[in-house]
């Protein structure tokens, strides 16, 4: 059997509407599903999965982790 894997990346929550949110990824806004973290705050950095919410991640961790996808874009840009 294959092993597939899946992506979640870091976005900031810029708003929230019931079960759904604004979310912002390097200045993109998404308009995301909030129902698995119905905790998330305005603030909060969760982990977006085909355009859902699925876990909450501290500031930290979130802006590490996007500094990698940055370098990764530096990277393949210079190829």
């Amino acid at each position: 059997m294959p092993l597939t894997m899946c992506l979640a990346i870091p976005a900031r929550i810029i708003s929230i509407d019931g079960q759904n949110a604004e979310a912002e990824i390097e200045g993109v806004k998404r308009r995301i599903g909030i129902m698995l973290t119905p905790q998330v705050k305005v603030g909060d950095y969760v982990l977006l999965h085909t355009g859902y919410s699925i876990g909450i991640v501290n500031a930290t961790e979130a802006e590490e982790t996007l500094q990698v996808f940055r370098e990764l874009a530096e990277v393949s840009e210079i190829r």
